[in-house]
């Protein structure tokens, strides 16, 4: 294989499940050294996706290859080329760090003489050297995230397909994931993450918002936010429940409201609407204020006004 290679692409995908559409036309590419997310809730078509790629779902219609090679026709081939963490990887809680590491490098044929070094390679990126003999089942969740992980790359893919590593980790061990996530991509690994997390959307250098196995936006961070196209003010403060109260008593049919913790999230079109929300919260105690938008808004809204994403 030359770097010219795309190490992954997908083109077209169908999936059925009875009458669910699991994928529903998805195409996507990653290139050397780039972390492209696929993002969106639970039944997006996220993980179907991942495991067409990894030659483990046979698509009805499309296309995946890896490294250049079918991911349907050449399944065992691509397999030499992909390290892939599912949502739950298997680890043997009884087993230590050191004797996790040691069966993974058996399943995966890495040599003795191989073996040592990706070790010690390994365990230093992810901090794990001082619990080699520690058992699998007495670390950390993010501490079993990092050393599946590590089991994942003992045989040196190309690619690397994480569906959903995150998920339940704490916000300390999500950071020092992503770190090394972004050190694997500086060293030209090719990889595709999922994620329920919409705030971690800033973290990809390419993403691609699913729902009902479509991608409704796909682009730089930048670029899908730029796809919201429309009027956001933010209502923060002790009042937001008195002005959740009062914007849905307009009964303005282009005005939603959606709340995010603390805050409050105002999507409307017009100018006139903007001066009459403002008005209705004149005597509240809120803050009332323009807003860009998040990756979290721009999906609500493309699912909610494109007949194509709702379809």
């Amino acid at each position: 294989m030359t770097d010219t290679v795309i190490p992954i692409l997908v083109e077209g995908l169908r999936k059925r499940y009875g009458e669910i559409n699991a994928l529903d036309g998805l195409s996507l590419r990653v290139e050397h050294g780039e972390i492209v997310g696929l993002i969106g809730p639970d039944g997006a078509g996220k993980t179907t996706a991942m495991g067409t790629v990894c030659g483990l779902v046979r698509p009805d219609d499309g296309f995946a290859r890896v490294m250049g090679l079918d991911c349907r026709e050449e399944g065992q081939r691509v397999k030499e080329h992909i390290g892939y963490m599912p949502q739950r990887f298997s680890l043997y809680s009884d087993l230590t760090v050191a004797e996790n590491l040691r069966f993974f490098a058996d399943l995966f044929e890495v040599s003795s003489s191989e073996r040592r070094e990706r070790q010690e390679r390994l365990m230093a990126f992810s901090g794990l050297a001082p619990f080699l003999g520690r058992r699998a089942g007495a670390l950390s969740g993010g501490m079993k995230q990092k050393l599946a992980l590590c089991c994942t790359l003992i045989h040196t893919p190309d690619v690397l397909i994480l569906d959903e590593p995150t998920t339940g980790v704490d916000v300390v061990s999500r950071s020092e994931f992503w770190t090394i996530l972004r050190d694997l991509a500086g060293e030209g690994m090719a990889l595709l993450v999922s994620t329920p997390y919409m705030e971690e959307a800033a973290l990809f250098d390419r993403l691609i918002l699913m729902h009902r196995g479509r991608a409704v936006a796909s682009g730089t961070p930048g670029e899908v936010r730029s796809r919201f196209g429309q009027r956001l003010l933010e209502v923060t403060g002790p009042g937001i429940a008195k002005a959740r109260e009062r914007i849905v008593g307009l009964r303005w049919p282009g005005v939603d409201v959606h709340r995010f913790g603390d805050r409050l999230h105002v999507v409307h079109d017009l100018e006139e609407e903007d001066a009459g929300i403002r008005e209705a919260l004149a005597r509240v105690d809120v803050r009332v204020g323009p807003v860009e938008p998040t990756i979290e808004d721009t999906f609500i809204s493309l699912v909610t006004h494109s007949p194509e994403a709702a379809g």
